[in-house]
């Protein structure tokens, strides 16, 4: 047997293992509720991959409520597209723009918590599958909403329903309670080099 094969043939065995694995903890994991999914971290991607899952929870004909905390000083490609689809997507812009623009927390406080009771009108709706809270873990770090209500809110939402938390510095309470933390590293960005926002990538 060449090298070429004896190769092909330790790769083959190498997946053969690997699939007896995986199908065995496939067929271990039998559960099925709703999950609170966390996207933290200062790397890019939290919200853009949040919003990937409502294409996808769309593609399997779910109805997705969003919320978004912080950002909402000027419109984006997600909310434009998402708008197209009323009926299946409830999309709710409650932030004023970036903390360090709007500079002024007791009105951040009171807009947190007029997106917190939309917020808290979706976790109670059993017809939505799934519930993006978008920057919520900035509200939360700034101290403009209780950790122990919010999530006391997303334990008692409807058994099915699945809730994404994306913003960095995610509190150790968000972690635990969480059933998938993502953490996005950020290894090299853009703007450092100079390159403003950009339609379509960062927005």
């Amino acid at each position: 047997m060449n090298e070429s094969a004896e190769r092909d043939a330790r790769h083959l065995a190498r997946m053969q293992r690997k699939k007896a694995l995986i199908d065995e903890k496939i067929a271990q994991a039998q559960d099925e509720y709703g999950l609170l999914l966390v996207h933290s971290g200062n790397g890019k991607g939290k919200s853009s991959s949040a919003f990937g899952m409502v294409a996808r929870a769309l593609g399997h004909g779910m109805r997705v409520g969003v919320v978004q905390f912080i950002k909402g000083a000027a419109s984006t490609g997600e909310e434009a597209f998402f708008l197209r689809f009323p009926d299946e997507v409830r999309w709710f812009v409650m932030g004023e723009g970036f903390t360090w623009e709007t500079q002024d927390r007791q009105r951040d406080i009171a807009m947190a918590g007029e997106a917190w009771k939309v917020a808290r009108q979706l976790l109670a709706d059993e017809s939505i599958g799934l519930v993006v809270l978008d920057e919520l873990n900035i509200a939360l770090k700034h101290g403009y909403l209780q950790l122990d209500e919010v999530l006391a809110d997303i334990e008692a939402r409807p058994l099915l329903q699945h809730v994404v938390v994306t913003g960095r510095g995610a509190q150790p309470g968000m972690i635990e309670a969480a059933d998938t933390v993502t953490e996005m590293t950020l290894v090299k960005h853009a703007f450092k080099a100079g390159v403003k926002a950009q339609k379509g990538v960062e927005f």
